[in-house]
């Protein structure tokens, strides 16, 4: 007998069905808790179907963002195999029946007539470095778009206290340029004080500088002030909110400095990282997104798996007679492994840093393909080299 057990999880609960075989649905379906006691209970359960089946059911899920997390750690702890569905493939099996019903009863059951229809395999168990390294990367892409948010913001509050003040330092976001304007936010308090006090300040704030270097920087200030349209700040609002969007800054910055720090403290322990960092046009930061997302390569059999698992392999359309001749990508997988390849790609034949890839671009741009088109089957070539890279455990060799 081949049993299964459908699992419809939602936030903090999922509804079970078992299925002894095809067409033998077992009992009815019920709901557990995700709490120690409720998923001992569902362990249960399956040793109750085991006794009757003489063999573990197979468990099949959805991924549902993290809601699925500690399902799934509960069954790997106890050693019990399991699929983990893309969404993807469940919804478009529940749209085949023809009656339109939606109950987590239901969608339980529907996963249990998916398992016999389709073959799947069970999850793979991913690494914890491996986990660890996608969990830092994501939650930098995070913080890094909240840092952006926040700078956007504070961009909109400087124009209305003190514009002028972009010109000063190179880098505005640099410590010494946030501290100043912290210190100093508006041009009154930057002509009351001086500019002898106001390079006494630079020094304090970037000791690592020259005296002569404070001195210029306290003379822009100063020039920036006099330059400024808002002699006074009439609302007090204005400066409360630019001393928050500063801190909030620092605070962003001082974060992503942490993650990025172990980030690639955790990725340096990997030997995948340098093979994938031998490539050229690709550094720390995507170095680690590209083996964080691909994880362990042995859970892809053929590069044309790992360019489907990545999303850039051809959809295809065609019905009776026609076939479409303009075919998208299918961009239904990871879109943070896509978006890291693309950047790859960029940097790579960009000065022809890769050569070998630069050459494939060109190949591609003289048969007539748009630059878009090229850059996409430079993404695929890319992948098989990496798919190949990792199988065989070498570094590249970029050799026009």
């Amino acid at each position: 007998m081949n049993s299964v057990v459908g699992l419809d999880v939602a936030k903090g609960e999922s509804q079970v069905q078992a299925f002894l075989d095809q067409s033998e649905p077992y009992g009815k379906s019920f709901s557990i808790k995700h709490t120690r006691e409720e998923l001992d209970r569902f362990i249960g359960f399956l040793k109750e179907i085991e006794e009757v089946t003489a063999k573990m059911p197979m468990i099949i899920l959805e991924s549902t963002g993290h809601y699925h997390t500690p399902v799934i750690q509960y069954l790997e702890e106890q050693g019990v195999l399991y699929i983990l569905l893309n969404p993807i493939i469940s919804y478009q099996a529940k749209k085949s029946s023809l009656r339109k019903v939606k109950t987590d009863a239901i969608d339980a059951y529907q996963l249990c007539v998916l398992y016999y229809k389709e073959d799947f395999e069970p999850h793979k168990i991913r690494g914890i470095q491996l986990l660890d390294l996608r969990n830092l990367s994501r939650q930098q892409e995070i913080v890094t778009n909240m840092y952006v948010e926040a700078k956007l913001q504070f961009h909109t509050i400087l124009d209305q206290v003190f514009p002028e003040y972009r010109k000063v330092f190179g880098d505005l976001y640099s410590k010494v340029s946030l501290l100043m304007l912290k210190e100093y936010p508006t041009s009154e308090a930057v002509l009351t004080v001086g500019e002898s006090k106001l390079a006494e300040s630079v020094m304090e704030f970037c000791p690592s500088r020259s005296g002569q270097w404070a001195w210029e920087k306290a003379k822009k200030i100063m020039d920036s002030a006099s330059r400024n349209p808002f002699g006074t700040s009439v609302y007090q609002s204005h400066l409360i909110n630019l001393r928050m969007y500063i801190e909030l800054l620092f605070h962003y910055q001082g974060h992503l400095s942490d993650l990025e720090d172990r980030i690639v403290a955790l990725a340096n322990e990997m030997e995948e990282y340098k093979m994938i960092q031998s490539i050229p046009g690709i550094g720390e930061k995507i170095a680690a997104t590209i083996i964080s997302e691909i994880g362990e390569i042995d859970r892809f059999n053929h590069p044309k798996k790992l360019v489907a698992f990545a999303g850039v392999d051809p959809s295809v359309h065609s019905s009776g007679k026609f076939t479409a001749t303009i075919n998208r990508i299918t961009k239904r997988g990871s879109s943070r492994l896509r978006h890291s390849l693309y950047l790859a790609v960029l940097c790579g034949i960009r000065s022809s840093r890769n050569k070998k890839l630069k050459a494939f671009y060109d190949k591609k741009k003289s048969e007539g393909k748009p630059a878009k088109v090229a850059i996409v089957a430079c993404i695929n070539k890319l992948l098989h080299w990496i798919y190949a890279l990792l199988k065989r455990k070498e570094m590249f060799l970029d050799l026009a």
